[in-house]
């Protein structure tokens, strides 16, 4: 199976309150499970989300099945998702450049070791 890397970055209120409440929804078992499903069934093969003060930085690995716009109409079609979703804006910002509305910003490569 081939896979290929996707990352982003969303930055959280600064406010360490929100970003440990943050942090607890995100800790081992504790994201719904309706949430990790609907990643997976994506095919979303690995995630993992890295904070460095608030701002965050996930990175995805995905099976040949992936589709970004195909992930974004399964998360507008689920309510669950948009509940978390909802949930979330609670802690998230936009970051400064961000489109209005955008939460989750792709990264631009600019360096790979060969």
């Amino acid at each position: 199976m081939s896979t290929k890397r996707y990352c982003y970055s969303c930055d959280l209120k600064d406010d360490s309150k929100l970003i440990a409440e943050y942090k607890e929804y995100h800790a081992a078992g504790n994201a719904w499970p309706e949430i990790t499903k609907s990643i997976k069934d994506a095919g979303i093969v690995d995630m993992e989300i890295y904070l460095t003060g608030n701002r965050m930085f996930m990175i995805m690995e995905v099976d040949e099945t992936f589709d970004p716009a195909k992930k974004a109409e399964m998360d507008a079609n689920n309510p669950k998702v948009q509940e978390w979703e909802n949930l979330m804006w609670d802690y998230q910002q936009e970051l400064p450049w961000a489109k209005d509305g955008e939460k989750w910003i792709a990264l631009e490569p600019v360096f790979k070791l060969a």
